[in-house]
């Protein structure tokens, strides 16, 4: 790259003084920077470009070597199931040889199904009966001539 030092960017920002004009100059300055800034940006972007396919190489490599693992084990897997496949087919064979005189009784009937619950169309509240009861809450709904003679003062005699 170029060596450029504060001696001369001082030098150059002097020639351009003399040679642009101090009217002009902030205007040449911004141009020159929206310039460089654009060519920042370009090469940047072909950094970037460059690795992404880098990265895309390298990822096709991995793909390929997954698949190659992907296929070892399948082949591996085929062939213990035929090897299983056998062996199932030599034992069943034997199991049914020493089976055939082996005659199973008839299977019990199954009862019919009974639900546990007496009432179980019968909506039940979360809240359990032995809780409802230790607290006070009321269970049940009491008149309102049923309440006075619940509460009603005992007449002693």
């Amino acid at each position: 790259m170029i060596d450029l030092g504060i001696s001369k960017l001082a030098m150059i920002g002097a020639v351009a003084l003399i040679v642009i004009g101090p009217e002009k100059l902030p205007r040449v300055a911004r141009t020159v920077g929206t310039l460089i800034g654009k060519a920042q940006r370009y090469v940047s972007d072909v950094k970037a470009e460059v690795s992404r396919s880098m990265e895309l190489d390298e990822l096709k490599k991995m793909k390929e070597t997954v698949e190659g693992a992907a296929k070892d084990v399948q082949q591996s897997v085929q062939s213990n199931a035929a090897d299983f496949e056998k062996s199932w087919a030599e034992a069943t064979a034997e199991a049914s040889d020493s089976a055939s005189d082996y005659r199973p009784s008839l299977p019990e009937p199954v009862p019919e199904y009974q639900h546990p619950k007496k009432n179980w169309r019968l909506k039940q509240g979360a809240m359990p009966n032995w809780y409802k009861a230790r607290v006070g809450v009321r269970t049940k709904a009491l008149s309102g001539a049923a309440r006075v003679a619940r509460f009603r003062p005992k007449l002693s005699n």
